[in-house]
């Protein structure tokens, strides 16, 4: 097992009915920005829950944050934030909502240009304080509830932001909430949540066995109830492993002492970046052709995925391989998710454009071995073809 350090002081609150413990979780008398997506918090009620459960608190909103949040949208929430002196966000939404307050938390504070704050290389942010935020989840898929991370899009780039001071203070898990999503957006969430698991999992052995099997634990859970909790939207224990699977999957947890990929995400970012195509459908499309080329590199962890999650032992290990990526592309497949770039009207012509994108975003040397050249990059974009 590697070296590792874990910090993770976020608060989580589970279950149903728990919105009613906001209260309890905002400060008496802070200043509160409120922050949400497209009309669906408003629609479906849940903003006037979370506003009924603020008494008290001066509250101001900002609405619009989109998926993929843009730098130049969150830097109007900012100019509120500073104007109206806020001393505390709350994020009702999904990721996209709360990666964009997790900037918006860092900038209100930030002096300098606050494009300094976009740290392509992973690096920290550049700050030493952001105003404290909660979260309030209405989709589950990134697992930004429980991190520190966020990723922000500008000018065609989609940029990691990471800072020591973006954990969000409390994090309100209520099932329930996620009820009256669109079935596309649920088959997101458990591909981004599968995608995060493996990313981390189908590396390298070091021998950390609590993260391996944890790993699997989620993987497993999430090939059981993904297409229940597809058909039955309401069934709550089946839509209740979803959400702590996708929290899970990206707290720090199973990555901790464990060498970690980002492949898929890093080409996947570009392919949004370029066609509009769902984040969690582009590692939909990627993540089987990655393994077809890496097969090697990759071999006793595919494996491993093969026995443990899919439960293939009767065959060689070649043929335990193939039919465990073969199997990943069926599930995704039977959540209603296509897994080429041709069905998204991707040619064989426009992976040079991608190709460009990853050299020009200094993508150039990926893997968890930092192996992964341009040239291995367009192997696996024509085998996803």
């Amino acid at each position: 097992m590697l070296n590792f350090n874990f910090y993770n002081p976020t608060h989580i609150v589970f279950g149903k009915d728990t919105l009613d413990q906001l209260n309890s979780l905002v400060p008496a008398d802070a200043k509160v920005l409120i922050t949400y997506g497209g009309g669906s918090v408003n629609r479906f009620g849940t903003l006037d829950k979370v506003i009924q459960n603020l008494p008290g608190r001066k509250i101001f909103q900002f609405g619009g944050i989109e998926p993929n949040p843009q730098y130049n949208t969150l830097m109007k929430a900012v100019q509120i934030a500073k104007d109206e002196n806020v001393d505390f966000l709350l994020a009702v939404g999904g990721g996209s909502v709360m990666d964009g307050t997790k900037f918006i938390a860092l900038a209100s504070r930030y002096e300098g240009d606050c494009l300094d704050l976009l740290t392509p290389e992973f690096d920290l942010a550049p700050v030493d304080s952001a105003i404290p935020m909660g979260t309030v989840v209405t989709l589950p898929a990134t697992g930004s509830e429980m991190n520190n991370g966020a990723v922000i899009s500008h000018k065609n780039l989609k940029v990691p932001v990471f800072s020591m001071f973006t954990f969000p203070k409390f994090s309100i898990l209520d099932p329930t909430l996620t009820f009256t999503l669109p079935t596309t957006q649920v088959a997101n969430g458990i591909i981004d949540t599968f995608i995060h698991t493996v990313e981390q999992y189908v590396t390298y052995p070091v021998d950390a066995r609590f993260q391996d099997r944890t790993a699997e634990g989620i993987l497993k859970t999430l090939i059981e109830i993904g297409k229940t909790t597809i058909e039955e939207p309401t069934n709550y224990d089946a839509r209740a492993n979803l959400v702590w699977c996708a929290t899970m999957a990206l707290n720090g947890l199973i990555g901790a002492g464990v060498p970690q990929d980002w492949t898929t995400h890093m080409i996947g970012h570009e392919v949004t970046a370029m066609f509009g195509v769902d984040h969690a459908k582009t590692l939909a499309i990627l993540q089987p052709a990655i393994w077809e080329v890496r097969k090697e590199q990759k071999r006793a962890k595919l494996i491993q995925y093969a026995e443990r999650v899919w439960d293939i032992t009767e065959c060689d290990e070649d043929l335990k391989i193939e039919l465990g990526i073969q199997k990943t592309r069926a599930f995704f497949e039977e959540l209603g998710v296509k897994t080429h770039l041709s069905d998204y009207d991707i040619t064989e012509e426009k992976i040079e454009d991608l190709i460009l994108a990853l050299k020009n975003n200094n993508r150039t040397a990926l893997s968890e071995t930092g192996d992964l050249t341009l040239e291995i990059s367009r192997e696996i974009l024509k085998k996803a073809l």
